[in-house]
């Protein structure tokens, strides 16, 4: 079976390389076309021409951007060239809308669609430790199913299109009140004048203890953000997860606090740092408490 990339950004180019070490990758595609024939050189693949071209190639094929837009764009370029039964397993964090949407006109070109969002960030796709959640048909993720292992530590089908993406809200809702939490903690050890890298080692071995708080806590306290996943791109996710709040009639105060909160870092130019930058803010309250206290 061949298996074709389509975008190659941090999460893409990680899955590149994980599925060329299964001897699975067989062509790649990138909107910035240099970046693509550097990969496809390195991994001895073909560098397509356009998205039909991997499509063509491969009996399945990852895409992996960055907005819904981009996804209905991708899946409209790679049709004319989708092989007969072929199956289109979009990776990114899209609307559950959108996915309906993609779903129909990969069908109307003789194919199928899975929803399969993942969790794990850069590092996740880096060492072929990524979440896959998966929604849309049964066989179609069987077919799919030596691709997603291949990126994956665990591929989970949770039942027909969309489904992957509700899952994937539920998780990003989770990860912005992590964040909230660790941040907002560590900036209170800090502001006590605490050893942060005992703090840090010391809570992760109780209850609190979790995997943001180990990998991100290092760096955060010492002002690092390098993007694993970035604020602009949860920012994006969690706007979904508002409109599907919004349907329900719900507003969540961790999913708003957290999206003021990232508005307001990427008004100050750090969107495209890792959401660890959540930290800047919580720092920012203790400095001002200690101006008023002056």
């Amino acid at each position: 079976m061949k298996v074709g990339m389509i975008g190659l950004g941090a999460m893409g180019v990680g899955m590149a390389r994980n599925l060329a070490r299964h001897d699975l990758l067989g062509a790649v595609w990138n909107r910035t076309a240099a970046k693509a024939d550097t990969l496809a050189q390195e991994l001895g693949v073909m560098a397509a021409p356009d998205p039909a071209a991997v499509a063509a190639e491969c009996e399945v094929v990852l895409t992996c951007v960055s907005a819904d837009a981009d996804v209905l764009e991708m899946v409209d370029a790679l049709r004319e060239g989708l092989q007969p039964g072929g199956v289109v397993v979009d990776t990114s964090t899209i609307s559950v809308a959108t996915v309906k949407t993609a779903a129909e006109r990969i069908a109307d070109a003789g194919g199928r669609f899975l929803d399969a969002p993942v969790s794990g960030g850069r590092e996740g796709a880096e060492n072929g430790q990524l979440v896959v959640m998966a929604g849309g048909d049964a066989e179609a993720l069987v077919q799919a199913m030596p691709a997603l292992e291949a990126i994956g530590k665990s591929v989970t089908h949770m039942g027909e299109s969309g489904s992957g993406q509700a899952t994937k809200a539920v998780n990003q809702i989770m990860v912005a009140g992590i964040n909230q939490a660790v941040t907002e903690a560590l900036a209170f050890g800090q502001a006590s004048g605490l050893d942060m890298d005992r703090v840090i080692e010391v809570v992760g071995g109780g209850a609190a203890g979790n995997w943001f708080l180990s990998h991100r806590g290092p760096t955060m306290v010492r002002g690092t953000f390098e993007p694993g996943f970035k604020a602009a791109l949860h920012h994006k996710d969690l706007g979904i997860c508002r409109e599907m709040l919004e349907r329900m009639g719900v507003s969540l105060p961790v999913v708003e606090m957290t999206l003021k909160h990232y508005e307001r870092l990427m008004e100050q130019g750090h969107g495209e740092e890792d959401i660890s930058t959540l930290y800047r803010l919580k720092q920012a309250l203790f400095e001002e408490g200690n101006r008023r206290s002056l």
